[in-house]
Formats: C-alpha cells, sequence, structure tokens
C-alpha cells in the first residue's frame, strides 16, 4: 500500500491494516530477534576470545619473572619494583587458593553429585549408643547451591584478575627492556582519578548489581531446574537437578486443577489485565487532559493540581482502602443497602466481577500518571494544525485521530510499552485488592498451587514462593515471563516510529 492510500484511510482501517502487518511480519521480527541474540553471543565470545589473546605468546617471550606470574600472582610486577600491585595479585591469589581449600571445592562436589541430588547427607534421628536418639544435621541444598553458585563467579572473576596479572607483568617486562620505568601505584592511583575516573566510579556499582541482582539472578534460574518444592525443602530433605521437568509440568494440562491449566488460565488472564490496563489509562487520561487543556476551561491550575495530590497519596494506601470500601460491609455496599439495592460482592462472588473491579479500580490509580504525562505533551502539539484541520472541515473526532492520537503515539509508544510490561508485573494492584481472589465460582473450579481467578503470574509466582514452597515451579515462570516481556519490548520498540525516525514526525 502507498502512503498516500495509508493516509485515507480511518483509524479502524489503519488499525486493521497495522495489525495484519504485525503478524505478517512476526516471522521476520521473530527471526531478527534470535538474530540478534546470535550476535550478542558471537561478540561476547569474540570479546572473551581477545581477552585470552596473546596468553601463550606471552608465556613464550615472557622471562623467568613474567613465566612465574603464571604460577605465582604478580611476581612479575614485584621483580619491576610494582610492588604494590604484585602484592595485590598475590594476595588475590592466596584468598582464592584458601576460599577453594575451606569451602569452595566441597560446594562445588556436594552440588554436583553422581546422585544427582545437590547434597550427600540427609536428615535424620538415629539411636545413639547410650539408646537414646541423636538428630543428624544433614546437608542444606539450598545453601549449598548459592555457595556453588558464588564460588563459580569467584572463579571467573579471579581467572579474569589472573590474565591481567600475565598481561601487567608482560607490560611490565616491555617497559623495562625499552630502557623505562614501569608505572607506580600512586601514578595509576592518580590515573583512575583522572582518565578513567568513570571506572573508579562504575567500580562500585557493578559491584552491588553483581552481589544482589546477577548472583540472586542466577541462583534463581538454576532453581527452575531442580525439584525445591514442598517435597523437598532443605534442610529436611534434599532436592535434586531435574533438567527441564519443570517447565514440562508447566505446559502438561492434566486437568483443569493441574499446574499446566493453571498456569495457562493465568497467562490469558494477565494478557487480558494487561491490554484493558495500558489501553484504558492511556485513551481515558488523555480524554481527561485535553478536557483540562481545552480553551474555555476555567481554573486550569486548580483541576491539574487535584490530580497531582491523588497521585502524592502512597498508592498502596489507596489500594487497601478500596479494598476496605469494596468488601461484602463495605462503605458501598452500606450506601448500597440505604439505597434500598441488593448488595454486591465486588471481590468475592464471581471471577468476572472481580476481575472487572480490578480494571476499574487500576484505571482510578492510573489515570493521573497519564494526565500528568499527556498534559505538557498536548501543550506542544502545534496550534496550526488544528486551525488547518478546522478551515478543512475537520471535527473535534476528526482531528483527535488524525492529530492528537498520532503525535501522542509517536511521543508516549515507549511509555506505552514500558506500561504494558509493567502492568504484566503489576503486583500491588492485584495483591492488595483481592489478594487474587476468588479461588473458585459458578462453573469456576478450584485452580492449582494456591492460585486465584485474579491472580497475574507475578502474584501467582509469589505465593508458589511464599505460601506453597513449590521455589521450582515460581522460578521457571518467572524465567518464561522475562523471555516473554523482553521479547515483546525489543520487537515492539522497534516497529515503532520513535524507533525507526525519531527526529522527525509526520
Amino acid at each position: 500500500m502507498k502512503y498516500i492510500d495509508y493516509k485515507q484511510l480511518n483509524p479502524f482501517q489503519k488499525f486493521g491494516y497495522n495489525f495484519k502487518n504485525f503478524f505478517i511480519n512476526l516471522p521476520k521480527n521473530l527471526k531478527k530477534f534470535f538474530c540478534m541474540i546470535g550476535r550478542f553471543f558471537k561478540n561476547l565470545f569474540i570479546g572473551i576470545g581477545k581477552g585470552f589473546a596473546g596468553y601463550g605468546t606471552r608465556f613464550v617471550r615472557g622471562d623467568w619473572a613474567t613465566k612465574l606470574s603464571y604460577i605465582v600472582m604478580g611476581t612479575g610486577n614485584i621483580v619491576r619494583k610494582q610492588f604494590v600491585k604484585g602484592f595485590m595479585f598475590l594476595i588475590i591469589e592466596i584468598a582464592y587458593i584458601a576460599m577453594m581449600v575451606f569451602f569452595g571445592v566441597e560446594k562445588l562436589a556436594k552440588m554436583f553429585t553422581p546422585t544427582g541430588t545437590i547434597g550427600t547427607v540427609v536428615s535424620e534421628t538415629v539411636t545413639g549408643a547410650n539408646g537414646r536418639p541423636v538428630h543428624i544435621i544433614g546437608d542444606n541444598s539450598m545453601i549449598i547451591l548459592l555457595y556453588g553458585v558464588l564460588t563459580i563467579i569467584l572463579s571467573v572473576i579471579f581467572l579474569v584478575i589472573y590474565v591481567t596479572n600475565t598481561k601487567s607483568a608482560y607490560k611490565a617486562q616491555c617497559t623495562v627492556a625499552a630502557g623505562e620505568k614501569p608505572v607506580t601505584f600512586m601514578e595509576e592511583l592518580k590515573d583512575l582519578l583522572d582518565n578513567r575516573f568513570h571506572v573508579t566510579l562504575l567500580a562500585f556499582p557493578t559491584l552491588t548489581i553483581s552481589a544482589f541482582t546477577i548472583l540472586p539472578l542466577i541462583f534463581m534460574i538454576l532453581i527452575a531446574f531442580t525439584n525445591f518444592d514442598h517435597s523437598h525443602v532443605p534442610p529436611g530433605t534434599l532436592f535434586s537437578w531435574v533438567g527441564f521437568q519443570t517447565f514440562a509440568d508447566i505446559f502438561s494440562s492434566s486437568g483443569v486443577s493441574s499446574k499446566g491449566a493453571t498456569f495457562l488460565e493465568l497467562t490469558k488472564w494477565t494478557l487480558v489485565w494487561a491490554v484493558f490496563a495500558t489501553v484504558l489509562n492511556y485513551i481515558l487520561g488523555m480524554i481527561v487532559a485535553l478536557m483540562i487543556n481545552k480553551k474555555g476551561i476555567r481554573l486550569k491550575a486548580l483541576w491539574r493540581t487535584l490530580f497531582v495530590v491523588t497521585v502524592a497519596v502512597p498508592q498502596f494506601v489507596s489500594l487497601l482502602l478500596m479494598n476496605q470500601m469494596l468488601q461484602d460491609d463495605g462503605a458501598i455496599n452500606v450506601l448500597i443497602k440505604m439505597l434500598g439495592m441488593q448488595p454486591i460482592s465486588f471481590l468475592n462472588s464471581t471471577p468476572l466481577v472481580a476481575r472487572i473491579t480490578v480494571i476499574v479500580i487500576n484505571c482510578w490509580v492510573g489515570i493521573p500518571y497519564t494526565i500528568l504525562i499527556t498534559s505538557g505533551i498536548l501543550m506542544n502539539i502545534p496550534a496550526d494544525l488544528y486551525e488547518s484541520a478546522t478551515i478543512d472541515g475537520a471535527g473535534p473526532a476528526r482531528s483527535f485521530f488524525s492529530i492528537t492520537l498520532p503525535y501522542m503515539l509517536f511521543v508516549t509508544t515507549p511509555y506505552l510499552i514500558t506500561s504494558f510490561i509493567g502492568n504484566i508485573n503489576n503486583f500491588n494492584v492485584i495483591y492488595l485488592l483481592t489478594n487474587g481472589g476468588p479461588t473458585s465460582g459458578p462453573n469456576s473450579p478450584q485452580m492449582a498451587g494456591g492460585a486465584g481467578y485474579t491472580d497475574l503470574l507475578v502474584t501467582w509466582l509469589f505465593k508458589l514462593t511464599m505460601s506453597e514452597n513449590d521455589n521450582n515451579l515460581a522460578a521457571a515462570i518467572g524465567i518464561l515471563v522475562f523471555i516473554v516481556c523482553a521479547t515483546l519490548s525489543l520487537i515492539t520498540f522497534n516497529l515503532t516510529k520513535s524507533a525507526k525516525n525519531e527526529e522527525e514526525f509526520s
């Protein structure tokens, strides 16, 4: 379709055309996505290869001090009077060896046992020599797995430092051979506070991210490949490696109350919730912002201030208040009874009523954010566009769909994508309003894993971890949610005009 033909379509025809093209181009976009992932890993391995480049060459060309640095780290630097750097390398090597001797090797051995269990000693009670029962405390599989992951990460870090040690020793050798003086520790320190100050600033954030994000993330991913559930809770029992069995259980539907059927039901509801929560907040917030910014409306500052005040109240306070008001004996039902009408069970009657209720309440707490975001953008749309449209005979609806909405979508598409992903993981609204309930209803059987009909995948994941102790299932669901969110975000964003033509709006 030519551009001029596309511009003549009405909004619904444009939506249908773009919707059709999205699915037509989906295989190609998925191919691009996986190719991008392939290139990422390719560049990663190339970077690792470059890090090890010259490892053997340095050993061959190095003198005795450089060669000895391959065994005793820091020797090459100490010989060239770089004492501080040399002793730092040596201390790191001693600390790593001590770590491996005292607990690293043991944890790795227990992490990968011949029987597949994580740990070898099972907790049990035996009869002692005096005839009294003696409780033997077994291995804690969770602690062993955690320390095993930590040992692997520290080994990778040590390997990087070890290679850096060989490079530093060879560099010092070449510097001395060229008749120059090797760089002292104070000179390197000054360089870190001047030319490489960015490295100094990023060192601490990188360390904390590694400790509090990367380590737990790897631990959680590995949990998905074990049978760490309510039947295998350490230290009472050991859990073991099961490969992809947990993922197979998720996609198996042996009955209406199976984990697989529950996962599919909650996945459908999560996507429906995310679409409604994103689109309704966006459109309704934009309409209210248009009403406030419309010429002739008085007290505009007052209306904006009122919406800012609603945002200033912590969201969890508003949600807890609404939870109390919507109870069967809450303020709203008391008012309904006073008016002589039949009370409504908003949160505990049927799944449909509860789901509609949480969508409406989410609009109430979410629309003010959209108003604040869109108000500034609406005021920046050139007024001559509306004037030209009015001269051409366009009414308010035509101006909205031809000028306002395209401009807003061009500017706020990244916000829409992040809002959609955020709503997929919107824990607060569901947990504080309904706690996932109701768990059953007319023609609605009980679901597995303590799930309710308003639970999102993220709230079900929380229940599986905190209440049901099915940690492996929760970890697998977390991995799947991440894959879906990352894929949707990357593909959708790269298809938008905001990414393709970020400096121009037409």
